[in-house]
């Protein structure tokens, strides 16, 4: 049983390392947002809050409807 736990505390610890070294290579973190990823935008996908933002704004080549 002690075997397990050290193993499993050793596997995880080495992950955790792992995991780490791109951050500390790098100094910063992976930007994982939406609007932080080139081919995202490339392709006009843009996170919740712009499309919504975009979806409210008015159409300026609406028709007028009659009242």
């Amino acid at each position: 049983m002690e075997k397990i736990l050290v193993l499993t505390f050793i596997i995880v610890a080495v992950a955790v390392i792992l995991l780490s070294l791109g951050i500390i290579i790098r100094g910063r973190f992976v930007n994982s947002h939406v609007s932080g990823n080139r081919y995202l935008r490339k392709q006009g996908i843009h996170c919740a809050r712009q499309q919504d933002r975009e979806a409210r704004t008015p159409n300026l080549h609406a028709v007028k409807e009659r009242s």
